[in-house]
């Protein structure tokens, strides 16, 4: 973009006009595109985890996990980190992550890229599980600034989690069922969030989503 500037030179008076080129400034709202990716995926996965798909067959909400939300995700890091929006690019970053290192861990698990020992599969599906436990408590902390929906998001996230690390270490269906709701939860909750800043994109006041917690 560039805008007219003009001087008028001493000696012959002259007008000179000329180019001066001008930043655009980029606009736009990354969580437009970031939190319905997560609804998708978190959807998909809750209905393999309550068993409408057999809980047995990990691959089966790969194709939305991996190829939508992961990806997804991904992109709307890259455009919050263009917008300069640090923390929104940081968390989608990390949910990018998460998606994607799962994908990574199922498929390496069904295809024995990583060569684990059967009778170590669990354990490592566990350490997998209280890893991203951890990252997504410490991010629950950080929240606080924001509007509350966004932190009780977050830990409904860990919530799943932690719940889901105990199914596995125990091998209780019924905990994996209870893990499964739960994230039903927070795909329900994500979902408004989107409903909210979607509006917001289209010109409207957007949702309620309450004060923040820490301010």
């Amino acid at each position: 973009m560039a805008v007219e500037s003009s001087t008028l030179t001493a000696a012959t008076n002259i007008e000179v006009v000329r180019e001066v080129p001008v930043v655009a400034r980029a606009t736009g709202d990354p969580q437009v595109l970031g939190w319905i990716a997560f609804v998708a995926g978190s959807v998909c996965l809750g209905l393999q985890l309550v068993g409408y798909v057999p809980q047995g067959l990990l691959g089966a909400p790969l194709p939305i996990i991996f190829a939508a939300t992961g990806l997804g995700l991904f992109v709307s890091a890259v455009w919050a980190a263009y917008l300069g929006q640090t923390f929104v690019a940081g968390a989608f970053g990390l949910f990018a992550g998460f998606w994607l290192s799962y994908s990574a861990l199922v498929l390496g698990l069904q295809h024995n890229w990583f060569l684990i020992p059967a009778e170590s599969v669990t354990n490592t599906a566990v350490a997998f599980l209280i890893a991203w436990a951890v990252a997504i408590s410490i991010l629950t902390v950080a929240t606080l600034r924001l509007p509350a929906l966004y932190t009780i998001e977050v830990a409904l996230i860990d919530a799943a989690l932690i719940i889901l690390a105990v199914a596995n270490n125990s091998g209780s269906t019924g905990m994996t069922k209870v893990g499964g709701v739960v994230v039903f939860s927070f795909a329900a909750l994500g979902a408004y969030i989107w409903l909210s800043v979607a509006d917001q994109s289209l010109g409207g006041p957007g949702y309620p989503v309450g004060r923040p917690l820490k301010s």
